[in-house]
């Protein structure tokens, strides 16, 4: 049976574009790779599911879940990275929930498949944080394709685009092709437990409580906004309040 894998598309282009530059939309550059990795891998016997394959105004809570809820065996998000300042980084990123099971080779594969085409390789750093990496039940990895306010990130993503989506596609499958002889077992989820697991024994029809949680109070909305952006990158909804 072909294993299945879940392509997400970050951000969802309506409510969340996610990181803008120049009037170039992060969510509209994480769609066009995400389908061009989604259709190699499909060529080459993958069953390959999208969380998105247009703009809506999907969650990264409902993002998570839909995999969940496919059975997935892995999920893969791609995302392009941000700075304070335009040009200020350059490279490539590739960030897990934790260093276990395949996670981490399969990061490091990616990430050497994106230096041959021609990025900085930066690293690869655990972010449990993230929403789509802490509650899926499969290994997850999210992929920081360069720098959205980086020229030269967006040179080698427009001229290698194609090259681009093989060397992301080829890292995941030489790890999968490497991990198929392991007969160690284990279960698919690697320890990347759902943060709602503490509670899988609560009635599932009984109220849970609500908890607000602040993190930030600015005179200057620009201020307010930037924290916002940077809180939903990391997965989490948030809400500007005038009090």
């Amino acid at each position: 049976m072909a294993q299945r894998i879940v392509i997400d598309a970050g951000h969802n282009g309506i409510s969340d574009p996610g990181a803008v530059y120049n009037g170039r939309r992060e969510s509209d550059d994480n769609l066009d790779m995400a389908l061009a990795v989604g259709d190699i891998l499909a060529r080459n016997g993958f069953d390959v599911v999208y969380t998105r394959t247009g703009n809506n105004n999907q969650t990264v809570q409902q993002k998570a879940q839909l995999a969940n809820d496919a059975d997935a065996d892995l999920f893969v998000s791609i995302h392009r990275n941000d700075s304070p300042y335009p040009g200020q980084y350059n490279g490539v990123q590739t960030l897990i929930f934790d260093r276990t099971g395949i996670k981490l080779p399969m990061a490091e594969n990616i990430n050497r498949q994106l230096e041959e085409v021609g990025y900085r390789n930066i690293n690869v750093e655990t972010r449990p944080n993230l929403a789509v990496l802490r509650r899926t039940r499969m290994p997850a990895l999210l992929v920081e394709v360069g720098f959205l306010n980086s020229d030269v990130d967006n040179q080698l993503f427009d001229t290698r685009f194609q090259e681009t989506a093989q060397a992301i596609a080829d890292g995941i499958m030489e790890t999968l092709d490497a991990a198929a002889g392991d007969t160690a077992g284990g279960s698919s989820g690697e320890g990347d437990a759902s943060e709602d697991s503490e509670n899988s024994s609560q009635d599932p029809g009984a109220p849970r409580p609500l908890y607000r949680v602040q993190v930030g109070a600015f005179y200057n909305l620009q201020n307010a906004v930037a924290l916002e952006q940077e809180l939903k990158r990391m997965g989490y909804n948030t809400w500007i309040v005038t009090v």
